[in-house]
């Protein structure tokens, strides 16, 4: 899989070049912040953590998967299961598994003290996509990993859900207007972005709800899904209560948060 970082890398540039023009020419909300800041510290965020991510997982899930096949680990490496079979149930489980880790990140104190830089934010695009702590980063890696070599997902099926879900996270977070009707149709099988934003509202009910980020199944299966906001689209106020500041929203003051004492006080619920 030695072209996997120029398929993940062509995929991503596509498609953020793609929604970042429709957020220019049918932006869904008036912005609280200029592009300029926020975008240097979203894309700041997401260039740390691929080098993070590269250094600490040089194989990474990819690599894990073709460790798996070929030590014969892993449930498909074990079945004389189909191969599009292998590969459909590898991508729809391991949606399933980020969509866990997400509600996990609300749920638990510690991991949310490092999930909230994602939240902390007031205004949400497709940069937002990559805007999380390295060590979030890592935990995730880590977390696919086990599933993928639990699965013994193919590597190619990994391939995929890893495009499709880098590719789903820049379209829900995306700051485009869609036709309502199309939203409603659209979202019975994926996240948009009218429902993901709910997600990111600074009323915490509203945070802990619309976990999903390809399929919007799992929050209707499991009872956190979210159809609208309270305060409407165009007026609900983004972020996180009490972690609004320019201090708290800097670089340095995303990746420090997490291990400040005076931002103990917004925990999970």
């Amino acid at each position: 899989m030695t072209t996997e970082p120029v398929l993940r890398l062509a995929a991503f540039v596509g498609v953020f070049a793609v929604l970042a023009v429709w957020e220019a020419l049918a932006p869904r909300r008036v912005r609280r912040q200029t592009r300029g800041r926020r975008w240097s510290i979203n894309l700041g965020l997401s260039v740390l953590n691929t080098l993070v991510l590269r250094i600490v997982f040089p194989v990474a899930a990819v690599g894990a998967a073709l460790l798996a096949a070929e030590a014969g680990f892993g449930l498909f490496n074990q079945l004389a299961a189909p191969g599009l079979l292998a590969i459909v149930t590898s991508i729809i489980v391991l949606d399933l598994a980020v969509y866990g880790q997400h509600r996990l990140s609300h749920a638990v104190p510690w991991l949310w003290r490092v999930h909230r830089l994602h939240h902390i934010d007031l205004d949400v695009d497709v940069t937002t996509a990559g805007r999380f702590h390295p060590v979030e980063m890592v935990l995730s890696m880590l977390w696919k990993m086990a599933v993928v070599a639990a699965l013994g997902a193919p590597a190619v099926a990994v391939l995929a859900f890893e495009i499709l879900l880098n590719a789903a996270a820049m379209f829900s977070h995306a700051q485009i207007k869609l036709p309502a009707a199309v939203d409603r149709r659209l979202r019975l099988l994926l996240v948009t972005p009218d429902m993901h934003r709910v997600h990111h509202s600074i009323h915490r009910d509203e945070t802990d709800s619309n976990y999903g980020f390809l399929v919007s199944l799992w929050d209707r299966l499991l009872g956190s899904y979210r159809d609208q906001p309270l305060d409407g689209h165009e007026t609900m106020v983004l972020g996180v209560e009490g972690l609004s500041s320019p201090r708290a929203r800097s670089f340095v003051g995303l990746l420090l948060g997490p291990f400040r004492r005076d931002q103990a006080g917004s925990s999970a619920s």
